[in-house]
């Protein structure tokens, strides 16, 4: 296991680079984005107004507070379950060149293999980090979408971000799936 702090947008030999269980720290910028926005770019075939090649994108919809000059004070920033936007996963790494997936819970074995094929990571953050993720965004600095708030498609200058844990390597390591094979083995163990 290593420690990185990269900086956005990752490249994809970064990212190859990581392996299952290094810890992650990421300066730059960050796109938040839930199932709405994935909604409108997948099923509507919407493409992103913005380029998210190379970017990290955040699993969220935060809690915000609009200022009177239009900009957004941030709240509350965490983190949501992605195994729900699971499907989303392949097209964000395939086709509009994301490099990192941050979020809880793990993606499904569809999307380990894209991001295999891709070049992409999912970095896991600790539930109920909220308070401190919040803190490591410096500022929102853009938002997509409006109209689908809190769901928006959300830019974030973050700081020290993290640490996140690799848990889906780009090499198609997955802590998700050994976890389930080691609780598998133990059921048959037991059951014996």
């Amino acid at each position: 296991m290593a420690d990185y702090k990269l900086q956005t947008p990752l490249s994809e030999a970064q990212v190859r680079q990581l392996r299952l269980e290094d810890t992650v720290t990421i300066d730059g910028t960050i796109f938040g984005i839930r199932d709405a926005t994935q909604i409108r770019i997948f099923d509507e075939r919407i493409a992103p107004p913005v380029d998210l090649t190379g970017s990290v994108c955040l699993h969220t919809a935060p809690g915000v507070r609009k200022l009177p000059d239009g900009r957004y004070e941030k709240i509350c920033i965490g983190t949501t379950t992605s195994t729900r936007m699971d499907r989303f996963v392949p097209g964000l790494v395939e086709q509009y060149g994301v490099r990192a997936i941050v979020g809880k819970g793990g993606v499904l074995e569809a999307s380990v293999q894209a991001m295999q094929r891709a070049g992409a990571v999912y970095l896991a953050i600790v539930g109920g980090a909220a308070a401190l993720e919040t803190l490591q965004i410096e500022e929102i600095e853009q938002v997509w979408w409006e109209d689908l708030m809190p769901e928006c498609l959300w830019k974030f200058r973050v700081k020290d971000f993290g640490p996140l844990i690799l848990a889906i390597d780009s090499h198609g390591n997955s802590r998700y799936r050994a976890i389930q094979e080691r609780a598998a083995a133990r059921i048959a163990a037991f059951e014996l």
